[in-house]
């Protein structure tokens, strides 16, 4: 506890400093190997390139997430939101119970805390997305079903 002296009045505060050795790190490209996105959250060929993990004071990790055509992610919910970034390509999302969306490169989507979502490439193309998701009690989604073939192609987008 560091204590002073604001306008005549004593005050503790708590501060934090950062150690002399902790500043600025790097991860280098390709530390983290590509792996296949799960067929118990995925439909279709999903790559994941992890970027970097929660740390106490960000609370949030980043991945690339590259769907092959007709390739989508099961419906789920994010506790605190996830923001996604469409890097490459075109793709949908749809939040449950509304009309399914067109997204493309250079769009950014913000998936609210807990609204049921879905999204993946379109039928004929690739999408790739960053993902930035946050973490409450160090859980950032809840998988649900899948995504049928029949929701996934339901009001097809003009491609």
């Amino acid at each position: 506890m560091k204590y002073i002296t604001l306008l005549g009045i004593t005050t503790s505060v708590l501060l934090t400093y950062a150690l002399a050795d902790e500043g600025q790190s790097i991860t280098k490209a390709g530390t983290h190997a590509s792996i296949k996105g799960s067929n118990e959250y995925f439909t279709g060929n999903v790559h994941v390139d992890y970027l970097f993990k929660d740390k106490a004071s960000a609370p949030y990790s980043g991945a690339y997430v590259t769907f092959e055509p007709r390739a989508r992610s099961f419906w789920h919910i994010h506790p605190v939101g996830q923001h996604l970034v469409v890097i490459s390509g075109m793709g949908w999302t749809q939040e449950f119970g509304k009309a399914k969306e067109e997204v493309k490169a250079g769009d950014v989507i913000w998936c609210p805390p807990n609204v049921k979502h879905w999204h993946g490439a379109t039928a004929t193309t690739s999408m790739t997305h960053l993902a930035i998701t946050g973490l409450k009690e160090g859980k950032s989604v809840q998988w649900m079903e899948n995504v049928t073939d029949e929701q996934y192609l339901q009001n097809q987008a003009k491609e």
